[in-house]
């Protein structure tokens, strides 16, 4: 079963409520996404501390519902 982007940026949404978020369906299978987060949320963290707090915010779906997800983070 994939996640649908509406989804995947639904759970990133209420994770980081104020962030710009982009995602790019990579292949047409809804299992392979590239996403770009803006975030004040990721202000002083590391990239990995940033990814990790992403990871968090999926709720187990990687691996499961979703494959693949290439990540870009920042603070704005």
């Amino acid at each position: 079963m994939a996640m649908e982007k509406h989804e995947l940026d639904a759970y990133i949404r209420r994770a980081f409520p104020d962030a710009e978020i982009t995602i790019e369906d990579l292949v047409g299978d809804h299992d392979h996404y590239a996403c770009t987060i803006v975030s004040e949320a990721f202000r002083g963290l590391s990239r990995v501390k940033q990814h990790q707090l992403v990871y968090d915010a999926l709720k187990g779906k990687m691996g499961t519902q979703l494959h693949a997800l290439t990540l870009r983070t920042s603070a704005p």
